[in-house]
């Protein structure tokens, strides 16, 4: 079994890592929101968590294939699968929108759209009349 610690600083996010299956993701900032995809294929939308703590968003993931034992079937060998998987995210204080974080599963790749507050939205330049 793998198992994976890490630590990792990106745009703003400071995201903390354990799994024992790897998941790729992709965290891309806009103007109005960050955007977050896990793919994650093979997994159902109720093999997820995501959850609000403070400024912490954990995503989390457990699924286990375990076979049942007949009764007088002898194994020489049994096998079961299991796969976890947890990222935490530290949002930007003052920046995220808490409120409306709005997440999806589907085809594979669980999505989170994480909206910033209007007042952290960078402003359109605008021009300033010389008098």
């Amino acid at each position: 079994m793998i198992s994976l610690i890490g630590t990792l600083l990106i745009g703003g996010f400071q995201i903390f890592q354990t799994a024992t299956r790897l998941f790729r993701q992709w965290i891309k900032e806009t103007n109005e929101s960050y955007h977050v995809e896990v793919a994650a294929p093979g997994m159902l939308k109720s093999d997820f968590k995501v959850e609000l703590e403070g400024n912490l968003l954990t995503i989390s993931s457990e699924k286990r294939d375990e076979k049942e034992e007949v009764e007088g079937e002898k194994y020489t060998r049994r096998e079961f699968s299991y796969q976890a998987f947890q990222r935490s995210f530290t949002l930007p204080k003052e920046v995220v929108d808490v409120d409306k974080i709005q997440a999806k599963y589907e085809d594979g790749m669980l999505q989170l759209l994480i909206p910033k507050k209007e007042e952290a939205k960078q402003k359109a330049p605008r021009l300033i009349q010389i008098s």
